[in-house]
């Protein structure tokens, strides 16, 4: 499955399948069958606003599920190597493993640039503040993109993205109101079909 263009509101969201974290395969689709999902893609294991990202999410976990969303993780790690990073940087969420990045491809998410991931004064801010909460600059694992760009996307019951949201740069990730609410106190589970008032 291939995309070239960015998905926009209502776009169908793209399904296939990937691995879960015991190696076996998941349609997306299933995911978002009974509940709308909260589906954030990650760089590699070694970025620090990655792993600040997921730390984020973790904190508003209760609350991203009271809303009403079911929170899953894509990676480029295979199956193994993404249970273990999870284990330590994403405990209790569902990752799935996207080592070729034919869902980052199908999404949209393409490589960056060098400014994006690189030298923007927003990546070095962001790459600051990321290790002062302890969250460490490391080489990406063998395989996996160091120029990959990350998104977030919410997709509802139908299969249709409610929210899509493309990194800036590498450090741009949703904030978290954002994804709770939306841009119009959002009910990620009903679709936006009426006039704005």
């Amino acid at each position: 499955m291939t995309q070239t263009a960015r998905l926009k509101y209502n776009d169908p969201a793209p399904d296939l399948e990937l691995a879960t974290m015991t190696g076996e395969t998941l349609r997306l689709s299933a995911l978002w069958q009974t509940k709308p999902v909260l589906l954030a893609f990650t760089r590699h294991f070694g970025c620090p606003q990655c792993k600040e990202m997921l730390a984020e999410l973790l904190q508003a976990r209760a609350a991203i599920e009271k809303a009403g969303l079911t929170l899953v993780a894509v990676t480029q790690g295979d199956a193994a190597a993404t249970a273990a990073f999870a284990a330590q940087h994403a405990p209790g969420i569902l990752c799935l493993a996207d080592p070729e990045r034919r869902a980052y491809q199908a999404f949209g998410l393409t490589r960056g640039s060098a400014w994006q991931v690189l030298f923007a004064p927003q990546v070095l801010k962001g790459t600051a503040r990321a290790t002062r909460r302890g969250h460490k600059a490391e080489l990406p694992p063998q395989g996996q993109d160091v120029m990959q760009m990350s998104g977030t996307f919410i997709i509802g019951t139908d299969g249709r993205i409610r929210l899509p949201y493309y990194y800036d740069t590498i450090a741009d990730h949703a904030p978290v109101e954002l994804l709770l609410h939306g841009v119009f106190s959002s009910d990620w589970n009903k679709p936006f079909d009426g006039p704005i008032t």
